[in-house]
């Protein structure tokens, strides 16, 4: 019923957490995809002493890249559904059953969930609840709908046609996004099914010059909200993801590169929402930190101080 897709690259230290999580389910009627992306560490004998469970279909490749390893995954996929986890996360017990029970019942294309997310600590994030609906019914669920692929379930008969986009850092976001505009029928199930866990040598953490894909991302993500009729979401949407990432240049190590970024995105504001200052992603933010997101000359100096004093 349900086809779980995990790519390892390099996931000694949690390949057994996380297929182990798997493997304990309530809900059983399920395959796990692995695919090796050419770890050069310990990953491939862990995987190996799981295989025993006929419901683990293991694959080995070159290192490709994380997009293009989800994407081979969907292409092996058997089930009706299927979900994504990464190698450092794992899943609630219950996680499978709630989602597909929950699916079925209204009979979803996509089930969108709570999760844990864990940086030392451990809190539970909640997205807002939306109910039964649909991005044509309600488009700002897209600005509430947090951007992976885990911590959801796709009907797989939606998402063959859709994929991640590959050599690119951010590969997901228009993954999700595409996969919302197609669907007819989005459910929200209040209850945290994965447990995401931010290392600081993850992609997600690292900050450096990948970050310029971000706006390659951005616009991939425009284009086709734009396409859809959602204009004004698009516009949400580059403000929101780009002001996030010019902040975040206080964790870029080269300096310099950051403060091209910073460049480069307010250049692309100015181009796609020449009245950014005025979106609504700035409302109920306090008075300074507002000024300096709004302002490409306080970003930059805001970054460096930060620098000097760390």
């Amino acid at each position: 019923m349900i086809s779980i897709i995990v790519p390892c690259f390099n996931g000694e230290k949690y390949i057994k957490r996380c297929l182990d999580s798997i493997l304990n389910q309530s809900y059983e009627d399920f395959e796990v995809i692995i695919i090796n992306d050419g770890s050069t560490d310990k990953s491939d004998d862990i995987i190996s002493d799981y295989l025993s469970d006929t419901r683990i279909k293991y694959f080995k490749q070159e290192n490709k890249g994380i997009g293009a390893t989800r994407n081979f995954g969907i292409s092996k996929a058997n089930g009706e559904f299927v979900t994504f986890l990464d190698v450092d996360d794992y899943l609630d017990i219950q996680a499978l059953d709630k989602m597909i029970n929950f699916s079925l019942k209204n009979d979803l294309d996509i089930v969108v969930t709570d999760y844990y997310f864990q940086n030392n600590v451990t809190k539970k994030y909640e997205i807002k609840d939306f109910g039964v609906t649909s991005v044509k019914e309600n488009p700002d669920i897209i600005l509430d709908i947090n951007f992976a692929p885990w911590g959801k379930l796709y009907k797989k008969d939606l998402i063959q046609a859709i994929y991640f986009e590959e050599n690119l850092k951010y590969e997901d976001a228009p993954f999700v996004i595409k996969s919302l505009l197609r669907a007819k029928k989005i459910g929200k199930l209040n209850y945290p099914t994965v447990y995401y866990t931010v290392n600081s040598g993850s992609e997600t953490a690292v900050r450096d010059g990948k970050v310029f894909d971000i706006i390659k991302v951005v616009d991939i993500i425009r284009k086709e909200l734009v396409k859809n009729g959602f204009d004004d979401i698009s516009k949400k949407i580059i403000v929101k993801t780009l002001t996030n990432h010019t902040i975040q240049q206080i964790y870029n190590r080269d300096k310099e590169s950051g403060m091209k970024f910073i460049d480069k995105a307010f250049s692309y504001m100015e181009r796609y929402v020449p009245d950014y200052h005025n979106n609504d992603y700035y409302e109920g933010r306090g008075f300074l930190r507002r000024s300096i997101e709004k302002s490409k000359f306080l970003t930059k100096i805001y970054v460096k101080l930060y620098g000097l004093i760390k």
